[in-house]
């Protein structure tokens, strides 16, 4: 166990947003919500896996809809203690400890801040080491657990319990009533036992997303490019710098959808580069071939200073680097490829790892 404070904040958020691969909301927000708490109610305690006991209660907390909304319809700060408290309720049991249910912007610090207004502890992990913009594409689904009973809190103080026949069916009704709270929501979702959350978790995910964020600061700090460092952290590939020229973004059914247009620059000059996004980065194509695709992570970084950028934040005639990272194993297996990969999101290709992309376009780390 060790605490968290401000500075522990400060470099998750960007780790976050790192791993977020464009989604999860805005870090910005997020950052705020966790530092105030801590100003309030004193730092945060974080307990690794192995710390967790094996009958607790666990519920992770998160945000739920499109990033674009959030940045306007800013939370109040008690949507997530409404939906942890009513969820607590039903459940008839103490919750012994929260956690983040992805690694992405506002929801790697939503935790973060309810844990520290009601006391609790968070553990160092999350059910995909990554984003994805749906309820089912965690890896607590892909080991069998259900996301409900979940609970859906808006900042106008309403609340809704769901029960439902899967997960499936709770993203359906879920964000259904999400775009009618004004097209994002905060929740509580898939209680689960100490026991299961070992095996079906993706541990350390906290200190790697802080990890980062030191990473990045550091070399802020010192002026100097913290690209290649944060590359060998994640284990990642460089796969164009350019120029943002165009961007199409809309909210529709909940989600931000969009692509963006980057044109190179430097090694990329001449050659383009498409993303394709809903919430998160999905696809990236360079001259019309697949680079790097879901559930692989892309992501979006600051081509000077490392800082990662949402797909919220692409503007055009940002100068921009694309980074590729391989995803955690239980991503590539046939449960997770159907639930995360390019074809359930409508893409006409299948998963390729990134490994094996690199390799064809010649490129080593």
């Amino acid at each position: 166990m060790r605490l968290i404070g401000k500075e522990e904040i400060e470099n998750i958020a960007i780790g976050a947003a790192l791993l977020g691969t464009g989604g999860g909301g805005d870090p910005y927000i997020g950052k705020l919500m966790a530092i105030q708490a801590v100003e309030e109610n004193g730092p945060i305690r974080l307990l690794s896996l192995d710390e967790v006991p094996d009958d607790a209660l666990i519920v992770p907390s998160a945000m739920m809809g499109a990033p674009t909304v959030m940045v306007e319809k800013i939370p109040s700060g008690h949507e997530a203690l409404a939906a942890f408290k009513s969820l607590k309720d039903f459940l008839g049991q103490e919750i012994y400890a929260t956690m983040p249910i992805e690694a992405g912007g506002v929801n790697s610090l939503l935790p973060l801040a309810l844990a520290a207004q009601i006391g609790l502890p968070v553990i160092d992990a999350d059910g995909m080491g990554r984003a994805f913009p749906e309820l089912q594409m965690v890896t607590f689904y892909l080991e069998g657990a259900s996301a409900t009973p979940m609970v859906l809190s808006d900042e106008k103080g309403n609340s809704l319990l769901l029960n439902t026949i899967d997960s499936v069916w709770a993203e359906r009704i879920a964000r259904s009533v999400t775009v009618e709270m004004g097209g994002s929501v905060m929740n509580a979702i898939y209680p689960m036992e100490g026991h299961f959350v070992k095996k079906a978790s993706i541990k350390n995910i906290l200190t790697l997303e802080e990890e980062i964020g030191r990473t990045v600061r550091e070399a802020m700090k010192q002026n100097i490019n913290p690209i290649k460092d944060v590359l060998e952290l994640v284990g990642g590939t460089a796969l164009f710098e350019g120029k943002v020229t165009d961007i199409n973004r809309r909210t529709e059914g909940g989600f931000a959808k969009g692509t963006a247009t980057i044109d190179g620059l430097n090694k990329n000059k001449g050659s383009d580069c498409r993303l394709h996004f809903q919430n998160e980065h999905l696809l990236c194509e360079v001259d019309g071939k697949v680079r790097c695709v879901t559930p692989d992570l892309i992501a979006v970084v600051d081509s000077e200073t490392g800082m990662p950028i949402t797909t919220e934040g692409l503007r055009y005639g940002a100068r921009c680097t694309v980074i590729g990272i391989p995803c955690d194993e239980k991503w590539r297996t046939e449960k997770g490829i159907a639930t995360a990969g390019p074809r359930y999101f409508g893409y006409d290709t299948d998963f390729t790892p990134i490994e094996q992309l690199n390799a064809k376009a010649g490129i080593t780390k």
